[in-house]
């Protein structure tokens, strides 16, 4: 379980949420990122981290959705719970758009996200191991 006072981690779920609210209309990033700090009740994030991971979906939502479709061509994107895609989009962003998160970071940080955020399947497979690592 990460700590609470982990400023990256607290950026990533601020990220989450800020994104989740983009996903059903556009509102203006920053309102959304404070917006979501007062609901979370954070306000020790890595701020730098959380416009880097909003911004890179954002901008490749496309290239990270085909991705996703190629690896895994069973979970058509619209049968994707909400919350688990914008994670699996997240964790994308920070493994292949230049953020520099370790590889074992990113899935680590998404199961997290995904044990916090999703249902109880969420970072769970039909076999018992973790869906994205």
């Amino acid at each position: 379980m990460k700590n609470n006072t982990d400023p990256r981690h607290n950026g990533r779920k601020i990220a989450l949420t800020t994104l989740f609210c983009w996903m059903f209309n556009e509102p203006d990033v920053a309102e959304s990122i404070l917006m979501s700090k007062e609901v979370l009740e954070e306000d020790n994030i890595d701020d730098e981290l959380t416009t880097k991971i909003i911004n890179t979906v954002k901008d490749n939502i496309k290239s990270i959705d085909n991705k996703i479709e190629e690896s895994a061509p069973e979970w058509p994107i619209d049968k994707i719970s909400k919350i688990d895609l914008i994670i699996l989009r997240m964790a994308i962003a920070e493994l292949l758009f230049d953020i520099k998160t370790p590889t074992k970071v990113a899935i680590d940080e998404a199961v997290e996200l995904a044990k916090d955020f999703g249902n109880e399947t969420s970072s769970i497979c039909e076999h018992g191991q973790t869906r994205l690592a």
